[in-house]
């Protein structure tokens, strides 16, 4: 062992174990654990850093590249605006179709109510019913003479006057 290979993995053992240099310069000497050499290294090899100062580089545009950047640009962004728009129409169309399912379904339920009310009513137009009610109230059926059909069409189609004479007063005692 020559003394610059001494000398240089000593140098590099005392900075690693200080701290001072975590990135061993110097390599193939010796291994920074134990010093024990390793097999079929011959010369060290040292790197030195190296400054490179770009500040008087002059960067010359070049025309094609940024016309064909704006290019790509442009195309790029026309994509994306075709994509969003197919987007925005696809899911407003998903939109609309619940929309439109909410939708039958609230007339369905219109339906429903519509039908229920009609059965009520007819239950609550039932003759039979009406008299029970009546009866109970006080009410006696009418005599002969008493009731007048007001669905008649079979007068004239012309305008009627009213008549005090035909209207019958019925007073309950209670």
């Amino acid at each position: 062992m020559s003394a610059a290979q001494w000398w240089a993995g000593n140098l590099t053992a005392q900075r690693f174990a200080q701290g001072k240099d975590s990135s061993a310069r110097v390599q193939g000497v010796y291994s920074h654990l134990g010093g024990a050499r390793r097999m079929g290294v011959g010369t060290p090899e040292i790197y030195f850093a190296k400054n490179i100062d770009n500040s008087r580089l002059v960067k010359v545009t070049d025309h094609q590249r940024t016309r064909e950047m704006a290019m790509f640009s442009a195309s790029v962004a026309s994509l994306f605006l075709l994509v969003m728009i197919y987007a925005f129409q696809h899911f407003s169309s998903i939109e609309y179709g619940y929309r439109t399912e909410a939708q039958k379904k609230h007339r369905d339920e219109l339906v429903e109510m519509n039908r229920s009310l009609r059965l009520e009513e007819a239950a609550l137009r039932d003759p039979e019913r009406i008299d029970v009610l009546a009866r109970r109230m006080g009410l006696n059926s009418p005599q002969a003479g008493q009731m007048q059909n007001l669905d008649s069409n079979t007068e004239s189609t012309g305008p009627v006057m009213a008549r005090v004479s035909d209207v019958a007063v019925i007073t309950l005692a209670r």
